[in-house]
């Protein structure tokens, strides 16, 4: 699965460790220490996966997150000493795929890495190789081959991985899907991951898609069970 990994931290030690496990696996790794370095680099190159650090000069992560992902799907990971909660919230809703604290497992922070490429990799390998097909439902068309979405005959933009979440709900209409189960088929990896970013998901469809999104007619929370997408 070798592939190459921008490594964006400000501590030497850490970014140095991060690299090394990773070379160990395979992969080719840039390194950089300052945030308009890291937004360079990510920008002018194409990397399979991009790790960034909160706190760096220049432009911090949560500037870099964002302006990578307004330009590219490439997965991203953030990794920061800040455990708040609502720094975690605020890197997803920003297009981070993941979040792990410090001090963290080098040996985890590669294996979630994996999780994230294999996931990305299937996703565009089934999107090259997809038959075209539509799903239709009051109003909303879902371009399944050319990953388009159209609400209400108007072209509106998703991510990749919110696409991958949109289709994945319309294609089980009326099943409800706990917060585990959603984000082990759509990120990859099993509950023990971080799930708020599929609250976080469900949010930024429901701005995206619904005529008011405090009163959702496609995605329905299902209190104490999960999300359901209503036909």
């Amino acid at each position: 699965m070798a592939g190459s990994i921008l490594i964006i931290e400000d501590e030497t030690t850490i970014a140095q460790l991060e690299r090394d496990y990773f070379e160990l696996n395979g992969f080719h790794v840039d390194l950089c220490h300052h945030g308009d370095e890291g937004l360079q680099l990510a920008l002018e190159t194409d990397y399979h996966l991009i790790i960034v650090d909160l706190q760096l000069p220049g432009l911090n992560g949560f500037e870099l997150c964002s302006r990578i992902r307004q330009a590219k799907e490439v997965p991203i990971l953030i990794v920061s000493a800040k455990n708040e909660e609502i720094d975690k919230i605020r890197a997803f809703n920003l297009g981070a795929d993941d979040y792990i604290t410090k001090p963290f497992s080098p040996s985890e922070l590669v294996a979630r890495a994996k999780a994230h490429l294999t996931r990305y990799e299937r996703l565009m390998s089934r999107h090259e190789a997809a038959h075209k097909t539509e799903i239709h439902i009051r109003g909303l068309v879902i371009d399944q081959a050319a990953r388009r979405v159209y609400v209400r005959n108007k072209e509106v933009i998703f991510t990749s991985r919110e696409f991958s979440l949109l289709e994945f709900l319309a294609s089980h209409p009326n099943r409800v899907f706990s917060k585990s189960e959603l984000f082990e088929r759509i990120w990859g990896m099993d509950s023990n991951g971080d799930i708020a970013t599929v609250t976080v998901h469900v949010r930024r469809l429901r701005e995206k898609m619904e005529v008011d999104p405090s009163n959702p007619q496609y995605i329905e929370t299902v209190w104490g069970a999960g999300y359901r997408f209503t036909v």
